[in-house]
């Protein structure tokens, strides 16, 4: 259209379009569609016809129409309707669309030109739409006496649209007036930490040092002028609002668990009453006392319609206590349903293998195998459900591999859902403990065999599991509380105020959900364990390479306090790869005989790459070790590494000594390695020496993992077992063995505990040895010391979230001692790990 045909437009609205910079032409185009084009960086405007209202209201320009979603607006309807329940439906609705969807301005309409209703009961919440945010109540419908989805705060709701910073307000409306919100922001922005201030959104460390350094305030208008001052945005008044809503929401939520913990901990006080096991286990099998006790309090639990966590140490039984609790819901008629038990791959076989062991009446129907079988079985649970079965057994693995496996799980109904090692259900902030809280589960039951910390986090991520109804509205506000990583640095984590009293409010509210007893406790029995850390001097060559690398980094510091990916983490990986063997870097090959190993792979038909180049490129880069492996793979026999060099480390010498004497002595060993590529020099080393072995690491296919643990539980030609820490030192149980050697320890020693106790469990008859090797003079005597801290502080961090940024501090203080960085390079470093990982986590 062109511009002579643009229809006419009155005054106030063209000094609108001026005001939003939309091109003439576009306007008067889009003015005849009723819409105007959106300009980069503007909101989008909508051109109206002629208004009805009077001279009065066009004496003042217009704010654009908001446009909003059927969803948005049932929404602040929602809102509106719980801040002012005493009114009308139609008349909250029609307030709304008078004051263009503005909650705080619909408010104040009805107060000033509508009557409330006659009675002034509350708002009859069953006509309005629930939440669907987390578990609804649909799914605990029979527990709502307990407590109300709609129990949350309401003040939040206002809160949360009425913001405390417009920057359309006047400079007489700035200048001292202080509605409750803004004394609430102004508070903080005078009086909070560094700590408290760095979480507000968009506040980084330099900008919080910035607005501590110009406080005090000394009202709202000097507090808006000081920000302006210092370039620091207004709007930071609002994301402080928003934080202390959130925060507002997380308090106001555990206070008002109170009551109901009480009456929990009052019901687990009277017990059950079971005295004896369920009479459809094995008779010719007995629980332990302690495991009786498990059994009343899972019940209890049951009773009172609650979720609850099974924490006993690792080794004590948590399955068998589960399986007997299975029992005593089919025998006394209590099964709603099928349940599903969501296991690691390691131990998938071996549930199956404990229940029909303990009770063969339980029907288990085992959901896993190739694509198309699970396919077939989806297609049998869609036309019957899940009938014909007691339990369902999956892994995590399978529960949400595919689209198709998330709906089934989301939508078709079972009784309890019972997660066994369910240590991601610790961090609510990742998107498999979004997929697994949405399986549709009356009832849940976690089992993890580490203990609760002082991480908000963690404790609040575990509430929302075990009291889904009272967080699901406030899910998305806990979640936000917690995206923003703690970039702070030192040995002893700070945490702001709301932090330290939240947790511990949330500790007591866990209390009564959670059942924990340590071995030392309650089996009186079980063979004693002795745990010795052997301090191993490296081999004369490996030493002399170690020497190296430290000296190359060293004169080079530079390069680790770059920018690259991760550098610093890349550079303590390499050393802790020479303390523990040579081949692990590449020192044999040459760059030569490299060269002549690429020509030979080019001519290979089955090698992926032909061009001799890219084939030297990727050789590279490898290890002695990978090299050979590579080339063996693809029929270069002739390419070997001497034994003699694969025998070649401070460790392996030491086992030279220590492997002969325990087989001569009888006993049995498990090794663990965090690396397969260590575990494969190992293989080869155990062949040199003619020791019988088998290996179980996360490559090792889910059904041959049981008949591994089998064979090395009842074939004593069996010496050692070879197991990756993650993968085999989860939930198995091989009390075959009563020694441990770990080769390589864990940055979180509960990683190695729980590799250790895969032999010091029920069933073991005789006493434990821990053998925990460590490089002389190596990081690895740094990383020993980080590991027995965390050990001596027992409220240190394990979960995933807390985990990463532990790590990284333990990474910028080896490194530091190790290549003698001042404070400038160690500074240098944190910040360039800390945008790293930032960047991993986008």
């Amino acid at each position: 259209m062109s511009e002579s045909q643009a229809p006419s437009v009155s005054k106030s609205s063209l000094n609108d379009l001026r005001q939003f910079r939309i091109n003439k032409n576009a306007a008067a185009a889009a003015a005849s569609l009723g819409r105007t084009e959106r300009v980069p960086g503007k909101k989008r405007i909508q051109v109206m016809a002629d208004s009805d209202s009077d001279s009065a209201d066009c004496q003042t320009p217009k704010k654009p129409k908001l446009v909003l979603t059927v969803k948005e607006k049932e929404e602040r309807y929602m809102a509106a309707a719980k801040i002012m329940p005493n009114y009308d439906t139609m008349a909250i609705q029609d307030s709304l669309a008078r004051s263009n969807w503005d909650v705080a301005a619909a408010t104040r309409y009805l107060k000033e030109n509508c009557k409330p209703k006659a009675q002034n009961g509350p708002l009859d919440k069953a006509k309005l739409k629930p939440s669907t945010n987390g578990s609804g109540a649909k799914a605990h419908g029979k527990s709502s006496g307990n407590y109300s989805d709609y129990d949350n705060s309401d003040d939040d709701v206002k809160q949360s649209k009425d913001q405390v910073y417009d920057s359309d307000d006047s400079d007489t409306e700035m200048s001292t007036k202080m509605t409750g919100q803004r004394k609430k922001v102004f508070q903080f922005m005078n009086t909070a930490s560094i700590i408290e201030l760095q979480s507000v959104k968009t506040l980084s460390e330099k900008k919080a040092t910035v607005l501590i350094e110009i406080r005090p305030f000394s009202d709202w208008a000097d507090l808006r002028q000081k920000l302006e001052a210092n370039r620091l945005s207004a709007d930071l008044l609002n994301y402080a609002q928003d934080l202390i809503n959130k925060q507002n929401t997380v308090a106001t939520i555990l206070s008002k668990c109170n009551g109901m913990v009480q009456r929990l901990e009052t019901a687990i006080a009277n017990g059950a009453g079971i005295v004896e096991q369920p009479k459809i286990l094995s008779s010719n099998l007995q629980l332990a006392d302690y495991q009786v006790i498990g059994l009343n309090w899972l019940t209890v639990m049951h009773k009172q319609e609650m979720n609850g966590i099974l924490a006993d140490e690792m080794g004590l039984g948590k399955t068998i206590q589960v399986i007997a609790f299975l029992a005593y819901l089919k025998e006394n008629g209590l099964s709603k349903g099928a349940h599903l038990i969501v296991v690691p791959s390691s131990t998938l076989d071996n549930w199956e293998a404990e229940i029909a062991k303990w009770c063969p009446s339980l029907v288990v129907e085992k959901y896993h195998g190739s694509q198309d079988e699970r396919r077939r079985m989806r297609v049998r649970f869609a036309k019957d459900g899940f009938t014909g079965f007691d339990v369902l057994l999956t892994t995590y693995h399978i529960v949400g591999s595919t689209p198709e496996e998330r709906k089934m799980f989301r939508v078709c109904k079972l009784h309890y859902v019972i997660f066994d090692e369910a240590h991601m259900l610790k961090n609510m902030t990742t998107q498999r403990y979004v997929n697994l809280i949405t399986i549709n589960a009356e009832m849940r039951i976690l089992l993890t065999g580490t203990p609760l910390q002082n991480n908000l986090l963690e404790l609040i991520s575990l509430l929302c599991f075990v009291m889904p109804k009272f967080f699901a509205k406030s899910i998305e506000d806990i979640k936000s509380l917690f995206v923003k990583k703690n970039k702070t640095d030192g040995d002893q984590e700070e945490v702001s105020q709301f932090q330290e009293t939240q947790v511990q409010r949330a500790k007591r509210i866990m209390k009564p959900f959670v059942l924990r007893r340590l071995k030392k406790d309650v089996l009186n029995n079980l063979p004693k364990k002795h745990s010795c850390v052997e301090k191993v001097p490296m081999s004369a060559s490996q030493k002399q390479y170690y020497k190296e690398l430290v000296e190359y980094y060293s004169n080079n510091k530079g390069e680790i306090c770059g920018s690259s990916d991760r550098a610093g983490v890349a550079i303590m990986m390499e050393m802790r790869r020479m303390a523990n063997h040579p081949l692990l870097m590449r020192h044999y090959f040459s760059d030569e005989q490299l060269r002549g190993f690429s020509k030979r792979l080019a001519r290979v038909n089955s090698y992926k790459k032909t061009n001799e180049q890219y084939i030297f490129e990727e050789l590279a880069i490898m290890s002695d070790f990978q090299v050979y492996q590579l080339c063996n793979k693809y029929e270069l026999y002739d390419v070997k590494i001497p034994d003699s060099l694969i025998c070649d480390s401070g460790k392996f010498l030491y086992l030279d000594t220590l492997l002969p004497k325990l087989k001569a002595e009888g006993h049995r060993v498990l090794l663990f390695s965090q690396f397969t590529m260590m575990l494969d020099v190992v293989e080869e080393y155990l062949r040199i020496r003619k020791h019988g072995f088998c290996r179980l690491d996360g490559a090792t296919a889910v059904k041959e993992r049981q008949d591994l643990i089998t064979d090395f539980n009842v074939d004593d030609n069996i010496f050692v077992f070879l197991l990756s820490t993650k993968a085999g030192g989860v939930g198995i149980n091989l009390t075959a063995a009563d020694t441990c050697i770990i080769h390589d320890i864990d940055f979180n020693p509960y990683n190695d505990k729980q590799a250790e106790d895969r032999c010091h469990r029920m069933g073991q008859s005789r006493p434990v040895t821990i053998y925990r090797l460590i490089s002389e003079s190596t990081i690895e005597e740094g990383i020993l010391m980080a590991a027995e801290e965390k050990l001596k502080l027992e409220k240190d961090i394990t979960s995933t979230e807390k985990g990463e940024v532990h790590e990284q501090r333990c990474v910028v203080k080896l490194l530091t001692m190790a290549l003698g960085l001042d404070k400038d390079e160690e500074e240098q470093l944190n910040n360039s790990l800390n945008n790293s990982l930032a960047a991993t986590t986008k």
